[in-house]
């Protein structure tokens, strides 16, 4: 796999998930990562495994809606492992919270759910730039959703977020693009995860059949993906390889896309 030796990577919502993954295949490929979320009992089990495996982990825990987070751990990561050469923006919150339809839409949740999905990658966007134009190299990639690229029934906020997400990549990877840094996005298909699980179930009652019907179907090739099917990407994209990719968003979703 490509090497990421001597870099520096932040991964948000790392603590379990496809965060987790991610940060885990980092670290394998020779990266110091930096592993937050807000709950620390995760992400200190992540840490241990990463430095059991021989790898460089440093724990931030963090709420990435609160002010000022994204500069507080962009400077958290500077003084523990070095200035951020590749951010992972993972850490988001899925339209299973609250699922409703738009008509009764909960206002609070919306405003929740764009903060963390849009604006805190926005904010880490605009914190790492600064050392990444500095080293002329970096490497952006957000974690968006096929519900970045389709709708998702009573999920408004979760698909416009995403939406938004493949956006703001978009106009970063143009803005930045003669300045060796790339910015690309990672659309997942549906992937066991906690989150994911609790969506089934909302909709195995919505449509009154089993948990097990849903799953089954949910993808072309049967089932959900783990997120470890979604690491080997990321890795990529990270990569000194993947110089000249950038502005995209590639589906990682066992054929759901293809299949609409």
């Amino acid at each position: 796999m490509f090497s990421l030796k001597g870099r520096v990577a932040m991964v948000t919502g790392s603590g379990r998930g496809i965060g987790r993954a991610i940060a885990e295949a980092f670290a394998a490929q020779g990266a110091s990562v930096a592993i937050t979320a807000r709950t620390s009992a995760e992400l200190e089990e992540v840490a241990h495994e990463i430095t059991r495996a021989g790898g460089r982990a440093l724990v931030i825990a963090a709420d990435l809606a609160a002010t000022g987070a994204a500069a507080r751990l962009v400077a958290a990561t500077a003084a523990g492992l070095g200035p951020i050469d590749i951010l992972v923006n993972n850490a988001g919150i899925g339209s299973s919270a609250d699922p409703r339809a738009f008509a009764d839409y909960d206002d609070a949740f919306w405003d929740r759910t764009l903060t963390l999905n849009l604006t805190a990658p926005y904010r880490l966007c605009k914190a790492v730039l600064p050392a990444m134009r500095h080293k002329r190299w970096g490497r952006i990639i957000n974690v968006s959703s096929i519900n970045g690229k389709v709708p998702s029934l009573h999920g408004a906020a979760y698909t416009a977020s995403k939406h938004g997400l493949l956006g703001l990549t978009k106009t970063l990877a143009l803005e930045m693009a003669r300045e060796g840094i790339t910015a690309n996005a990672i659309c997942p298909g549906p992937v066991h995860t906690v989150m994911n699980d609790r969506r089934i179930e909302y909709d195995a009652r919505r449509r009154g059949v089993s948990f097990d019907d849903i799953e089954r179907d949910m993808t072309p090739i049967g089932g959900r993906l783990e997120p470890a099917d979604v690491a080997p990407l990321a890795v990529y994209l990270a990569s000194d390889e993947a110089h000249m990719v950038t502005g995209q968003a590639y589906n990682v979703d066992g054929g759901v896309l293809m299949a609409c």
